[in-house]
């Protein structure tokens, strides 16, 4: 078999774990559309094409998934590059994230830490200073157990045996969640209301007055 059909093999099998945890992610994607128009952030950080993926999440959350709608506020804090070459120089490479989280952060604020390995000592460490910032912290990680796992509030493991496979299924979880929060601006910006407002009581005014002024749905091209 080529690689791509053993890649194939791998990425089909872990998608049938990762549709598990479908409803899980649309949770997340309702609560992040909460949060972030009650003006929190997100901030993600990554290693290598977990850096990758970080920034295509925060990307797709300032400019726009699916449709029109109000940026939202996202940071990579892997693409600081001056900042990440002056903290590692200062501080060490464990504290490359950790410490923009402890700048950045604020309580109510969400970080989303990507490894592959569930491992990297900077990723752990971002949590672990997340945590204790009052952040929320996410993760999309590798199988598990892994050491990132017990330091997140909720996370993906995905189930593949493959670098390239967990982060191809990484990116069907970042677009999925991307999704998630489209879908739930848009309910609210229709109706008012959500399926959440018995959870959040009244947070989802905020999502509403965020999105009262939006133009109309359009499909974008890429």
């Amino acid at each position: 078999m080529s690689w791509i059909d053993d890649h194939a093999d791998e990425v089909g099998a872990a998608l049938t774990g990762l549709r598990a945890d479908g409803p899980r992610i649309e949770r997340w994607g309702r609560d992040l559309a909460v949060s972030l128009c009650a003006g929190a952030r997100l901030l993600a950080v990554g290693n290598g094409g977990s850096a990758a993926e970080a920034q295509h999440l925060t990307a797709e959350l300032v400019g726009r998934f699916l449709a029109d709608r109000r940026p939202l506020s996202a940071i990579a804090l892997c693409a600081e590059t001056s900042s990440l070459t002056a903290i590692v120089n200062d501080y060490g490479i464990e504290e490359m994230f950790a410490r923009q989280v402890e700048a950045h952060g604020r309580p109510g604020d969400v970080l989303v830490v990507l490894s592959t390995s569930g491992r990297s000592p900077n990723v752990l460490r971002a949590a672990e200073r997340g945590r204790a910032g009052g952040l929320t912290v996410l993760g999309l990680t590798g199988p598990g157990p892994n050491p990132l796992l017990a330091l997140c509030d909720d996370a993906v493991a995905i189930d593949a045996p493959s670098t390239a496979a967990v982060q191809a299924l990484h990116l069907v979880a970042v677009h999925a969640l991307c999704a998630a929060v489209d879908a739930h601006l848009a309910a609210v910006a229709s109706s008012g209301t959500s399926s959440s407002t018995a959870v959040h009581g009244g947070a989802d005014a905020d999502v509403a007055a965020g999105v009262a002024d939006l133009p109309a749905h359009a499909e974008v091209g890429a």
